[in-house]
């Protein structure tokens, strides 16, 4: 299936579209856990986004797992998608970003990394994003979400960028060109906290079902 994404009486061509999904971290703020498979209204984190992604038309999906990797690739058992296991996980998120984008097709048009521990990320969310992204200023090549002067997720790349430095012998950070290159980055300035809510913290976790008056259940450490 073509991961087109268009709007009704939107006039810009359809995109294709891979995502990374990352799901590769050691959770340790929260006591060590697999922060994908927190469970919010009776679905593992990670099962939600996969579905929203489905939903959104996206089915070039690569998962990044690394700690916990045997939990959470038995609960992605049956799932469409590609795995790819970081084996150097505490080395740091850069090298699951890399390792997820360089899995994808290499006919994509737009590259989204998300990340596993975003709860509210909906189907609207990401097609907000991917509409700020196809409407961008010219030569613009990375698009991401600023919500109260905060910077969000996901990401979007232009695949051509992403290929080009996948390629090239330096290995930049992906997070270090974004900070290196303020003139090829467009931030889509939006009052969307979904973008901004993460589980990083148990204060995190706290405030977070304050809000939505649900409880999460947090995995076994």
């Amino acid at each position: 299936m073509d991961c087109a994404v268009k709007q009704a009486g939107d006039s810009c061509p359809a995109l294709k579209i891979g995502v990374v999904l990352l799901a590769a971290g050691e959770g340790s703020r929260l006591g060590c856990i697999p922060k994908s498979l927190i469970q919010y209204q009776g679905k593992t984190l990670i099962k939600r986004h996969l579905q929203t992604l489905q939903e959104v038309g996206i089915d070039d999906v690569v998962v990044v797992t690394g700690y916990y990797y045997q939990a959470i690739e038995a609960a992605l058992v049956g799932q469409t998608i590609k795995i790819v296991r970081n084996p150097a996980p505490e080395e740091g998120q850069q090298i699951s970003v890399r390792l997820g984008l360089t899995a994808l097709s290499k006919d994509c048009d737009l590259i989204l990394v998300v990340l596993a521990d975003q709860p509210l990320l909906s189907r609207t969310d990401l097609l907000e994003l991917i509409s700020a992204y196809k409407h961008r200023p010219p030569n613009k090549l990375v698009v991401f979400p600023e919500v109260h002067e905060q910077r969000g997720n996901p990401v979007c790349f232009s695949a051509e960028l992403i290929y080009t430095m996948l390629a090239s012998p330096q290995k930049i950070s992906f997070r270090n060109y974004i900070d290196q290159n303020p003139e090829s980055v467009h931030k889509h300035l939006t009052t969307n906290e979904h973008f901004i809510i993460d589980l990083d913290t148990q204060d995190d976790i706290i405030q977070f079902e304050k809000r939505t008056g649900l409880q999460l259940v947090l995995p076994s450490p």
